[in-house]
């Protein structure tokens, strides 16, 4: 059965509208199962759909001998007539020209043919995307699971709008939030219950997809050297990230070591966040902190197994996860000082920027930062986030478990 991830109500806003719809992200993380979704929902209002794969070589070569071909084949299926076909090609990155393709279809039989791609690299559709699919495209971005979407395929009904809810229930919500830390949000991993499966799972998707996709598209000779890295950014997750430092841990140039980077965030296992800062140039010199997108890769990246207690920063992990994976487009960075004053996150919405600390026992949170960037900025609100909020909470502060991190007041 196909659950509905949040991001559906999303895309098919834009069902009717003419441009090619395009979904992207890690591979694993869902975007086969929300097209199905998507062209299932069509299904049931009468649509006529079709879904093409292009790991399937016959369909690749298909599409690569351009439009004519891909239209007769249409026709031939019976498309094309008086109604609109909806199409869904998964895995557009490994045509040779999607561009050309899709602004063909988008151009001249936007009236007959609704598109609905996937790919599972950033890099690549962009690298293969040309300036010709400007103003023709609708992207959207794929993530592992929510907390609210990891409920939803674990079959819980809770509401997470609520301010308060009884003792009984904030009590099953930390243990589903340990779980959902220990193991992450892909699909697959939440839906298996046995825990030495899960690890099979998570270490098949970091030797197939993850290692593999990045050392295909770099071209990496010394594999040993780039699987060492990701360990190290693994055991540094949450923390400032040294390029330097990492050359020489990595035994890698630092231009390599850059690349590498910049793969990794389009191939979307990492996120480096920026420093807030009122300079730009203050914030294009100052060290990005290393967080990746799912804590169960990071945790078996770094552990080589899975824990049974949250260890380290994987709590604050987990927290940014929920952060970035809101589609209202708040931009995110960290806060830190010469002098060492540090806040986690700093939010920006439109009701101006809104500073968080991620503790796991709130008992263990300091004032000190909070105040003095209150004071600089002008700002009105600070959160605290954790899953063990004190009684005795500090005044001027709201508290927060992580699933209400993004709530509004």
């Amino acid at each position: 059965m196909l659950l509905e991830r949040a991001i559906i109500k999303h895309i098919v806003k834009y069902v009717n509208s003419p441009d090619v719809i395009v979904i992207h992200g890690a591979r694993q993380v869902g975007k086969t199962s929300i097209l199905k979704y998507i062209q299932g929902h069509l299904d049931n209002d009468g649509k006529h759909t079709f879904y093409i794969d292009l790991e399937d070589l016959r369909f690749l070569d298909l599409f690569n001998k351009g439009l004519p071909s891909v239209i007769k084949y249409l026709e031939e299926k019976g498309a094309l007539g008086k109604n609109k076909t909806y199409l869904f090609v998964d895995e557009i990155q490994y045509l040779d020209n999607p561009s050309n393709i899709l602004k063909l279809m988008r151009d001249q039989y936007s009236d007959k043919i609704k598109l609905f791609v996937s790919g599972s690299s950033s890099f690549e559709i962009k690298s293969k995307f040309k300036d010709s699919l400007v103003g023709r495209t609708l992207n959207f971005e794929i993530y592992p699971l929510s907390f609210q979407e990891f409920l939803l395929f674990r079959g819980c009904k809770y509401d997470l709008s609520k301010a308060k809810v009884s003792n009984i229930i904030i009590d099953e919500l930390k243990s589903y939030y340990k779980e959902y830390v220990l193991y992450g949000g892909y699909p697959r991993i939440v839906l298996e219950k046995n825990v030495s499966n899960k690890e099979a799972y998570l270490q098949q998707i970091i030797d197939t997809y993850i290692r593999k996709d990045i050392r295909d598209l770099a071209h990496i000779k010394d594999v040993g050297k780039f699987n060492k890295l990701l360990d190290i950014l693994a055991a540094q997750c949450g923390q400032l990230v040294n390029i330097l430092e990492l050359s020489n841990t990595a035994k890698l140039s630092r231009q390599t070591v850059e690349d590498y980077l910049f793969l990794m965030e389009n191939t979307y296992i990492i996120k480096l966040l920026r420093p807030f800062s009122k300079s730009i140039r203050s914030e294009l010199f100052k060290m990005p902190k290393i967080f990746f997108y799912d804590t169960g890769i990071a945790n078996l990246l770094w552990l080589k197994t899975l824990p049974k207690e949250i260890i380290g920063n994987m709590f604050e992990v987990s927290v940014f996860s929920e952060i970035i994976k809101d589609r209202s487009k708040k931009e995110v960075f960290f806060w830190r000082t010469q002098d060492k004053k540090e806040i986690d996150f700093i939010i920006k919405d439109v009701q101006g920027f809104i500073s968080v600390e991620v503790k796991l026992s709130s008992s263990r949170l300091n004032l000190t930062a909070l105040n003095y960037f209150r004071e600089k900025y002008k700002t009105k609100r600070s959160l605290c986030v954790s899953l063990d909020i004190d009684k005795f909470a500090k005044a001027g502060i709201e508290y927060r478990y992580p699933w209400q991190v993004l709530k509004s007041q």
